[in-house]
């Protein structure tokens, strides 16, 4: 077997290359960051887009989407202004009780999430494509089951980590 040459980076990242936090933590921002150039003509941020998604699944407040999405108040109160703000959603009164207010996707709205969408869409495609194609759907179904299972809620600690900004 030939010896592969290393790349400087690689030979940095080499002791973090077992260790799932840094792993997932550097994946999650490598794709991010590469979502949001891919959608930056069309003026909605990965976030934004989730939001979005989230709140076209029915009637919900704020707080809601926001454990759906996993963002905290502020983030939260911080991404619908923009997107009210930008005419893709608006606050509406409940339906089923007028002292909650909900998030409403409007019709620029939802056509936004769909080009948004589209383009997560290629995007995916091509970051999975270093897979073989028989573990990339077994590589998502992974992923999936621990933020449902396992994952699915952070643990309560006495200095509770903050996300890298985006």
């Amino acid at each position: 077997m030939a010896a592969h040459a290393q790349t400087p980076e690689a030979a940095t990242v080499a002791p973090c290359n077992g260790d799932l936090c840094w792993l997932l933590a550097r994946a999650s921002h490598a794709l991010t960051t590469e979502l949001t150039a891919a959608m930056e003509d069309l003026g909605i941020s990965p976030r934004a887009q989730s939001v979005l998604s989230a709140a076209m699944t029915g009637d919900h407040t704020q707080i809601e989407v926001a454990r759906m999405v996993g963002l905290d108040k502020t983030t939260m109160v911080v991404t619908l202004d923009e997107l009210q703000e930008a005419g893709l959603a608006e606050r509406r009164p409940s339906p089923s009780d007028r002292r909650v207010r909900v998030i409403a996707v409007t019709d620029a709205g939802r056509r936004k999430v769909r080009e948004a969408q589209a383009i997560a869409e290629r995007v995916r495609e091509d970051v999975l494509s270093v897979l073989p194609a028989e573990e990339r759907r077994a590589f998502v179904d992974a992923l999936r089951r621990l933020v449902d299972e396992r994952l699915g809620e952070p643990t309560p600690c006495g200095h509770p980590v903050r996300r890298p900004r985006t």
